[in-house]
């Protein structure tokens, strides 16, 4: 099968691809960005480049339309927050393409963290009290409960804020584009799924121990949170919902899992996945009893030895995780396909460049050029949402 993956830069866009590549599949890639992590691994036929969908999304769709019919693709994959726009495609392919995941509406609605909590509550899933930052309930539970302050769309911990109980609400805090949220507390873990018609084919449970940011580089399995798993069973048979979905949770002391957002895309967690599974499920076959992989811990090594270094005026601390560092599975790194992992410093060039020469947190430089922030978009409405297993919600 010819697939295309539209975005190739980050870690779990190349486990996808080396995933299917194995499988026996010839896997494209669109991508912004003309270097990019994904470029000289072996796993990858093709790399093209093609228009930021922030900058022109009618370019970029139309440019990923070249591609479909230029490579005969059969299956578009969209990777990370990139499938907001790319999930407009499918009602402009024939049935002979399919765009795996939701389409654009229910995948918006999703994203959309205010949204997302409402839909929680609804459905008597727990989730904490969330309003919107300009309205009234929301300066009320600023005065009751400690709090966070995040935008409405967003991603990796971009302008997340924490506060307590009492503190005050400034006028740029209460901007329509934020939410004010009750702040949970407990263990924090995260979860990535593979659903099909309203059923989770597979979960894995992650939790982080070594964060940049609010971003874990290093993280483990976790196999001791049924209630969790039961929670986003509930949530994707509520959904019908057919792809990849992925939540963060906090377990209350209690046991409550408490999902403080939801993301409609791959997220760390497939790295736990097996390989030849997670291939087979994607396209559609059937896995009776899908593997995890033998490793439980897994880790950005690059990223995770940057946090090291950074810890190194604190001896026992940078030794403790320096000893993590060297003892844990990387998630780049491939004997069978080695240039990834050597090669990432100049691959990550269009990110390194808006750090160093524009002041750009890394974080925000990975995504700003692919981030939707709720937007209409400026193209034709969709008049049909198509889905890897028929028709979408």
């Amino acid at each position: 099968m010819n697939i295309l993956l539209t975005l190739g830069r980050l870690a779990k866009g190349l486990e996808l691809a080396r995933s299917l590549h194995r499988a026996g599949h010839r896997v494209i890639v669109a991508e912004p960005f003309g270097l990019h992590l994904s470029k000289p691994s072996s796993a990858i036929k093709k790399s093209y480049r093609v228009t930021a969908p922030r900058t022109n999304l009618e370019q970029y769709l139309s440019e990923l339309e070249e591609i479909v019919e230029r490579e005969q693709v059969e299956l578009v994959i969209p990777v990370s927050e990139e499938a907001l726009y790319a999930s407009r495609l499918a009602a402009r392919l024939d049935e002979s393409t399919k765009v795996y995941g939701p389409g654009f509406e229910h995948m918006a609605r999703l994203h959309d963290k205010l949204a997302f909590a409402r839909r929680c509550h609804s459905l008597g899933l727990s989730a904490p009290e969330t309003y919107p930052a300009n309205a009234d309930e929301a300066e009320r539970l600023a005065q009751r409960l400690d709090y966070v302050i995040k935008p409405i769309h967003g991603c990796s911990g971009i302008g997340l804020q924490l506060r307590q109980r009492g503190d005050v609400l400034h006028p740029t805090d209460r901007s329509a584009a934020n939410l004010i949220q009750e702040r949970v507390y407990g263990r924090q873990i995260s979860s990535f799924s593979v659903a099909r018609d309203g059923k989770v084919l597979i979960t894995a449970l992650y939790e982080g121990d070594v964060y940049l940011g609010t971003v874990s580089v290093r993280f483990k399995r976790v196999d001791d949170m049924p209630q969790v798993e039961r929670w986003i069973e509930r949530f994707v048979q509520a959904e019908s919902y057919s792809g990849f979905i992925s939540f963060d949770f906090f377990v209350a002391d209690n046991g409550t899992p408490y999902a403080i957002e939801c993301n409609p895309r791959l997220t760390s967690g497939v790295h736990l996945i097996n390989r030849a599974d997670l291939a087979a499920m994607v396209c559609g076959a059937q896995v009776d009893a899908p593997r995890f992989k033998r490793h439980r811990y897994y880790q950005d090594a690059h990223a995770a030895l940057t946090y090291a270094v950074g810890q190194i005026t604190r001896p026992l601390t940078y030794l403790k995780t320096l000893g993590k560092v060297l003892t844990t599975k990387d998630v780049m790194f491939d004997w069978r396909d080695p240039l990834p992992f050597f090669l990432m410093t100049p691959m990550s060039w269009e990110t390194l460049r808006q750090g160093i020469f524009e002041g750009i947190p890394l974080a925000d430089a990975v995504t700003r050029d692919i981030l939707w922030h709720g937007e209409t978009p400026a193209i034709a409405p969709d008049v049909k949402e198509v889905s890897l297993y028929g028709a979408g919600q």
